[in-house]
């Protein structure tokens, strides 16, 4: 970044910007002030909106309580989007029983009004999710992602017609389960995979990068389960915290299925295999 993008930061004393490791959607940088470090997001050639919903789902999780990096600042400098977030300071281990009371924490947080979704849509480097507030999980779910997930993946000429019938049943499969499931609307982290929590320097951990959305809580522990990353102390904490009720191993499939179809779409058939076998599962 140049000095003139610099110097419109709302931040004095900048001392040096270095690029760090940001995601894959991302510029990142670590600032260096007078008073310490910031955490930069950058977005070339997008509006001041592109980074709304990550805002709105950070600071509902530090009111919330839950630890995370602090908006302290957003906007467009010369055409480029950026978000200016408190560095966190990483650490070198921590311990997984305080990440699952941390994540049961997170989901404690209802809805006022019982609704599912968020004033804000998902937006993906590959698809887009509406969020419209809906009157039941599955409103958002299956009929605001799975089926969107499941057009794109036909229109990509990705599945057979005997894998979009296996999804069918899968489909069909799911709505009857969750229709007699009590499904309330938890606030979500919504993508909590390995990459999006850190253990701090105090060994305490913390979570980022939210695409947020109130939604069933089971959602989350399925993302958690597709990469790795979380130990048995991570569930047995959050299910001491927070007890999921009967039939969740079952449900939780299907949360992971939803995000090998975002896989499937975003990088191709190398997840094919991976979604086949998971459909299978949950209509076995």
């Amino acid at each position: 970044m140049n000095k003139d993008w610099q110097s419109q930061l709302p931040i004095d004393n900048i001392q040096e910007m270095k690029p760090v490791s940001g995601g894959d959607v991302n510029e990142a940088y670590r600032i260096e002030t007078t008073n310490g470090p910031y955490f930069l997001l950058v977005q070339h050639d997008r509006s001041d909106d592109f980074y709304a919903a990550e805002i709105a789902g950070l600071e509902a999780f530090e009111a919330a309580d839950v630890t995370a990096p602090v908006v302290k600042g957003h906007g467009q400098i010369n055409g480029d989007a950026y978000l200016l977030l408190s560095y966190l300071e990483e650490g070198h281990s921590g311990n997984q029983r305080a990440l699952g009371k941390l994540v049961a924490k997170l989901h404690s947080h209802h809805e006022p009004h019982g609704k599912f979704g968020f004033h804000l849509p998902y937006h993906g480097s590959d698809i887009t999710f509406e969020n419209g507030w809906k009157d039941t999980w599955i409103n958002i779910f299956v009929e605001q992602r799975l089926d969107q997930l499941r057009d794109e993946i036909v229109n990509r000429g990705l599945w057979s017609k005997e894998e979009l019938s296996l999804f069918e049943k899968v489909r069909e499969k799911i709505i009857k389960t969750l229709e007699n499931h009590n499904s309330k609307p938890s606030l979500l982290h919504g993508d909590l995979w390995a990459g999006n929590y850190m253990f701090l320097s105090n060994g305490e951990p913390a979570l980022f990068d939210p695409s947020p959305l109130y939604g069933d809580r089971e959602f989350d522990l399925g993302a958690t389960k597709v990469f790795g990353g979380f130990t048995n102390e991570f569930y047995d904490a959050y299910n001491e915290a927070l007890p999921l009720s009967k039939g969740s191993d079952d449900r939780i499939k299907f949360y992971e299925l939803y995000l090998l179809m975002v896989h499937l779409v975003k990088f191709g058939s190398m997840y094919a295999g991976s979604v086949n076998r998971t459909m299978t599962e949950i209509i076995q």
